[in-house]
């Protein structure tokens, strides 16, 4: 049975260090006692120290929201994957954030992949469709095509320990989720795609989330769905009492 996944991904918030940890402490608090669920908040990277002390102890988890693929170098701004060991169990790769607007290839996501997984941290690949892909038809060839490029060179084993986020771009910080149907469409696509490169075992293992503008009231219906194993939360995140309605919708499930 897949345990479920739900990640807070705080982008560029809360705007100062003392507010990132407040809001971590008031995380613990609020998720800290619902149980069958792995709960993990992704702050951003110069709160990552400060959030990592506030929850020290308690069963929530730390993610990184991104790092590079190279273990060292002359890479301003960067981090690698061996600066975030300690402090993070999982980072965040390839959301459409970084692929629009930061010009994020399949190949450096993939590069980013296979660093993460040999420093033991857990890679949440993120893919998914623009509106323009969806209306075209293509939605579930751009999923299966980033899935097929995102784990290229991983092995069977490796590949088991990858969380995937499906996320269309479309439903990203506009209020406009995707159905529980087309979540539970999409998310089977996804695990259908990590059959056909790993095996129907490796698939059944692997969970895929669904992200874009989940919310308490959206929740338990995209929880309901079978291939849907938790959420990666954007804006609802920054809310304590929010983030723990949807993780207790997925614990639930």
């Amino acid at each position: 049975m897949r345990i479920p996944f739900v990640a807070g991904n705080w982008k560029m918030n809360p705007p100062t260090i003392a507010e990132a940890a407040a809001l971590a402490s008031d995380t613990a608090s609020a998720v800290g006692g619902i149980a069958g669920a792995t709960r993990v908040v992704c702050p951003p990277s110069a709160a990552l120290q400060a959030v990592a002390r506030a929850l020290e102890g308690s069963p929530v988890e730390v993610g990184a929201q991104n790092m590079h693929h190279e273990a060292k170098g002359a890479f301003t701004g960067e981090l690698a994957a061996s600066m975030l060991t300690g402090l993070c169990s999982c980072v965040i790769l390839g959301h459409s954030e970084r692929r629009q607007l930061f010009g994020e290839t399949d190949d450096f996501v993939n590069a980013k992949v296979r660093a993460a997984l040999a420093a033991g941290l857990t890679p949440i690949l993120c893919v998914g469709e623009t509106l323009d892909e969806r209306d075209a038809g293509g939605a579930e060839e751009v999923v299966r095509r980033r899935l097929a490029a995102g784990l290229d060179g991983v092995g069977t084993g490796d590949a088991v320990g990858v969380v995937i986020a499906y996320e269309p771009v479309w439903a990203i910080g506009t209020g406009r989720a995707a159905t529980p149907e087309i979540a539970q469409e999409m998310a089977a696509v996804a695990r259908g795609q990590v059959a056909a490169l790993f095996g129907s075992a490796a698939a059944d293992e692997v969970r895929v989330l669904y992200g874009g503008s989940v919310s308490p009231g959206n929740a338990a219906s995209i929880a309901a769905q079978p291939d849907v194993d938790g959420a990666l939360v954007g804006g609802a995140s920054l809310a304590a009492g929010d983030f723990a309605a949807i993780t207790q919708a997925f614990a639930s499930a």
